[in-house]
């Protein structure tokens, strides 16, 4: 029984320490192509290589290494976002296989362009919606009601290394959507895409 324990424990560690290693020498070159104010080229499913991409899931990013790397690659991404019209995006959609997405909080004023890193949706109420017109800037000219949560607790670190916790609402396209944007990027990190989520009216 104690041998059965310390091999789960040795397998936990392995896979904890995995799961966080630094940026890769193909991510470095990726993220380093461009400089600051260039954008990337988002992956579209269309190209059976970037539809492969966009279906594995995400690295947890070590927030104590390669530190110059992940501000040029959110900078690259915000830069992308704009040019893109879109309200987020997610590192792999680039090709960059890590826990991190860009977002256009409409909730707030002004709407700024936040990072979310390594993020968790902690909670959220059984019951969904259905949230019309969901589209992804990596399914061009596509366009789906999605099954989501009204609204979700979340944690996650921003772009200055800092721990934030809050309840993100809303699924109005008129008014307040950030609840939808979240979960939204949040699920391109475990490669899933909107439609893998259509309601049964979309179907």
């Amino acid at each position: 029984m104690k041998v059965k324990i310390i091999l789960l424990l040795i397998i936990s560690i392995i896979f904890v320490h995995c799961n966080k290693m630094g940026i890769t020498k193909e991510e470095k070159n990726l993220i380093n192509s461009g400089g600051e104010n260039e954008s990337f080229r988002v992956l579209l499913t269309v190209n059976k290589q970037d539809s492969l991409v966009l279906r594995q899931k995400s690295k947890t990013v070590d927030l104590g290494k390669d530190t110059d790397d992940l501000k040029l690659l959110i900078k690259r991404l915000k830069v992308t976002l704009e040019a893109e019209k879109g309200v987020g995006i997610a590192a792999p959609q680039v090709g960059i296989l890590r826990n991190l997405f860009i977002i256009v909080r409409v909730d707030k004023p002004d709407m700024p362009f936040e990072a979310v890193i390594n993020p968790q949706i902690i909670s959220h109420p059984e019951e969904t919606v259905c949230f019309e017109n969901d589209g992804c800037l990596s399914i061009p000219e596509i366009s789906g009601n999605s099954v989501r949560y009204p609204w979700i607790l979340v944690e996650y670190f921003n772009e200055n290394g800092e721990k934030i916790r809050e309840k993100l609402t809303g699924h109005s396209r008129g008014d307040n959507f950030a609840a939808i944007i979240f979960q939204h990027e949040y699920d391109h990190l475990r490669g899933v895409l909107f439609i893998d989520k259509l309601c049964e009216t979309s179907r």
